[in-house]
């Protein structure tokens, strides 16, 4: 039958069809709007030369091998494409792109594919079979031999003149796999290499502040803590009001402090991803992680130029956020040494680091504490003796089923419960261990907050960092300080990470010219603006 069809009159223009219609629907779910004609155009010439007449054996072999290759990277691209979108709500070139492919390792990136393991392999066997598809047709549509009628003539010599001309512009050229391709990786590149020494950089951020006369105000010794955590949503917090008990160590501390003690409802994060959000964490959110330096300060290089001994402690291997921000500490401890998802380093290592610092003699003392806190994979970031969440269908278990939430999904939740609630014993402890060593006659503080969200089947079928959802942008924000209570009307505000810098200045005592106080959540001039994200928020207060 199949032979039948290839010796019909009717098999080159049927498959012709089917060639492009493949291709053409490969671009839709690619691209958007006016994108799937430029691209189209671009793939145009690879099709125009199938109707061309050729005779030659050989030379059919050869267009076959040239269109067949063009047409594939065409495909690949397309894949790839729908792949961001789909799961990322990302372009390739997007910044949260850029940034993940630039500080992953070969390691991180093999195990981030088995993490997305069966979404890769669905999408992979699509991508064969039409692979497959346009392979078998475009052997027939190889086929022809007949000569060019006038009509044809002229129609092929329009669409040619209209691939030359998307060709020599620019912003169409761009798009086309074999130049975009190469940019977007020297674009990777450059971006990796910038990252590899960045001394200059933190040299003239020391110079930025301490041209702007930065200075501590307060009175006696002062000791600030600041937990950074990754990937914690809080609405899987008992403390947030989550149906399992995944805090109850942070409830019971927020009875004993009371008004000491203040939870932030309403946090967020205004990007995706760690690199980013610490960037606008720590430059008061007016840098975004490729930015220069010039005019512009950074929370660690203004504690420094204010007496501030520094320490960073990390149980990540980073090098954009040690080489952006680490480094900048008098201090450096890097405890993570298995590099990857699949590390299984535990934050309760840096406990001890912790306590360490808060016992040095030095009267000022800023301490920055970065956890792994539920990154994927999740079952990873628990001890395996840390309690798990029962398999039995609970009130959380029985609300994902009603809203359609997969079997795989259920257990992803369950993983990442039982991080969360491992690294509550390790957030509370450091809290414990800074009130413990509060100075004496002096001042103390602590902040939590998680660098971006997490989507484990809240607003989507989705397991992991999610762009497109406002699950991947919720986040806890705690504080605490020793004496002087917290105004309860804070914990209703609305709290933006990329503005925290402001908030943790007010605890460190720092002054500066160019502090904005409408930015600090604790003053009571603050005022909120809406951060424009990705995700369809509409409400922050919520």
């Amino acid at each position: 039958m199949l032979e039948s069809f290839r010796a019909s009159r009717w098999s080159r223009p049927v498959a012709a069809a089917l060639l492009c219609g493949l291709l053409l629907l490969s671009f839709v779910l690619a691209h958007e709007g006016r994108r799937i004609a430029q691209v189209a155009v671009l793939a145009l010439p690879a099709l125009l030369w199938l109707r061309w007449p050729v005779t030659a054996p050989r030379w059919r072999r050869v267009r076959l091998v040239v269109v067949g290759a063009t047409l594939l990277l065409f495909l690949l691209d397309s894949a790839v494409r729908t792949f961001l979108q789909s799961s990322y709500r990302a372009l390739p070139d997007s910044a949260l792109v850029l940034a993940a492919v630039a500080n992953t390792t070969p390691r991180e990136a093999v195990e981030y594919a088995a993490s997305q393991g069966a979404w890769l392999a669905g999408l992979g066997a699509l991508l064969v079979v039409l692979i497959a598809g346009v392979l078998g047709l475009l052997s027939i549509c190889n086929r022809h031999e007949s000569a060019l009628r006038r009509p044809e003539r002229w129609a092929i010599a329009l669409l040619v003149l209209l691939c030359v001309a998307g060709l020599a512009i620019k912003p169409w050229r761009r798009h086309h796999p074999l130049v975009y391709w190469p940019a977007w990786a020297a674009s990777a590149s450059a971006l990796k290499q910038s990252w590899s020494d960045q001394q200059r950089q933190r040299d003239a951020l020391l110079w930025n502040a301490r041209a702007a006369g930065a200075r501590f105000t307060g009175t006696g010794p002062s000791t600030v803590v600041l937990v950074l955590t990754d990937s914690v949503n809080r609405d899987n917090m008992s403390l947030y009001g989550y149906a399992r008990p995944t805090t109850p160590q942070l409830v019971a501390l927020r009875q004993d402090e009371g008004d000491r003690m203040l939870t932030l409802r309403h946090a967020w994060s205004v990007e995706p991803g760690t690199v980013a959000s610490l960037s606008g964490l720590f430059s008061f959110g007016t840098r975004d992680a490729d930015d220069p330096v010039d005019r512009t300060h950074h929370v660690l290089a203004l504690a420094r130029a204010a007496g501030y001994r520094v320490w960073w402690m990390s149980n990540h291997d980073d090098t954009a956020i040690e080489q952006q921000h680490a480094r900048l500490a008098d201090s450096l401890e890097m405890i993570n040494r298995e590099p990857g998802r699949s590390g299984a380093s535990l934050d309760g290592e840096l406990l001890d680091c912790l306590e360490e610092a808060l016992t040095d003699p030095a009267p000022r003392k800023l301490v920055v504490v970065h956890l792994l806190g539920a990154h994927p994979h999740y079952r990873l970031r628990a001890p395996a003796h840390a309690p798990g969440i029962a398999v039995a269908a609970d009130s959380v278990d029985a609300e994902m089923v009603e809203e359609g939430r997969p079997a795989w999904l259920r257990a992803s939740r369950r993983a990442y419960d039982r991080a969360i609630g491992y690294h509550d014993t390790v957030v509370a402890e450091s809290l414990r261990l800074t009130r413990r060593h509060a100075p004496q006659g002096g001042d103390a503080a602590w902040m939590f907050l998680s660098d971006h969200g997490q989507e484990v089947g809240h607003d989507i079928s989705h397991a992991g960092h999610s762009p497109g959802t406002p699950a991947g942008y919720r986040i806890p924000a705690l504080l605490w300080r020793h004496g002087a209570p917290f105004d309860a009307q804070a914990a209703g505000r609305p709290f933006r990470a990329d503005w925290a810098g402001w908030t943790l200045a007010e605890l460190m005592a720092l002054e500066w010219r160019g502090v904005r106080r409408d930015r600090n959540v604790l003053d009571p001039r603050y005022v909120w603006e809406a951060p424009r994200l990705a995700a369809p928020v509409t409400r922050f207060d919520q």
